[in-house]
């Protein structure tokens, strides 16, 4: 589990295939103290398992290929762009940002960038299919960065950055029509989850009482 608090930046400086996997190895812009083999660590988003840790502070991973195919990690490979790093949170330490799962709902394009007022306004496509966890002021993971939304339109939504997110962040990289990873708030998810049982346990309810049989005149003293 996250918080979508972005601790450190990197760069993949190799890919190798293994497969239809591949094997991640990871710069970092500053090192991690104290990391233990096996444990979980948030790659743009992505909730990576650490396999080992080589010389001058290289972090490597392996990446299945259904992460592949549901991320962007290849075109950051291919445009050796940066990935934001996080460690998995801690249960005493302060939780600043919201509830990070590290499973990519899905991918999606940055339609504009614009500065507004010195923030900078990135707008970007909306999916379908997590358009219903989507609310002004909700939160949303972006390329593993915590964020709130600011609008949501017919088929996009907004978020603002501070200049300090955009910088200490491997998000000012990206281009409009770059793609980003997004994780839709798991709260909005869970409601949906329960909302849904209880529609259905009380469609169901309502048609057992519409219907009477034979065994229910019976029991009825019929």
């Amino acid at each position: 589990m996250f918080t979508g608090l972005v601790e450190r930046t990197g760069k993949i400086i190799k890919a190798d295939a293994n497969g239809a996997t591949k094997e991640l190895d990871i710069s970092l812009n500053k090192p991690f103290k104290d990391l233990i083999y096996g444990e979980s660590i948030a790659i743009n988003g992505i909730c990576l398992t650490l396999v080992e840790e080589l010389a001058g502070g290289v972090l490597r991973f392996h990446a299945l290929e259904e992460t592949l195919k549901r991320t962007n990690l290849e075109e950051i490979i291919n445009k050796n762009s940066s990935v934001n790093l996080e460690r998995a949170m801690q249960a005493n330490a302060r939780f600043g940002g919201h509830i990070v799962s590290g499973h990519v709902d899905c991918v999606a394009k940055i339609l504009e960038i614009n500065d507004v007022s010195g923030d900078f306004e990135y707008k970007i496509e909306m999916p379908k299919s997590i358009t219903p966890y989507l609310v002004e002021k909700g939160s949303i993971t972006i390329d593993g960065i915590s964020l709130t939304i600011v609008e949501v339109g017919s088929d996009f939504f907004t978020v603002h950055l501070i200049p300090v997110t955009r910088s200490e962040t491997a998000i000012g990289e990206r281009k409009v029509a770059d793609k980003v990873n997004l994780e839709a708030d798991i709260l909005g998810k869970y409601i949906e989850r329960q909302l849904s049982l209880r529609f259905s346990q009380d469609t169901q309810n309502d048609n057992k009482s519409n219907s009477l049989s034979m065994t229910d005149l019976f029991n009825a003293g019929f």
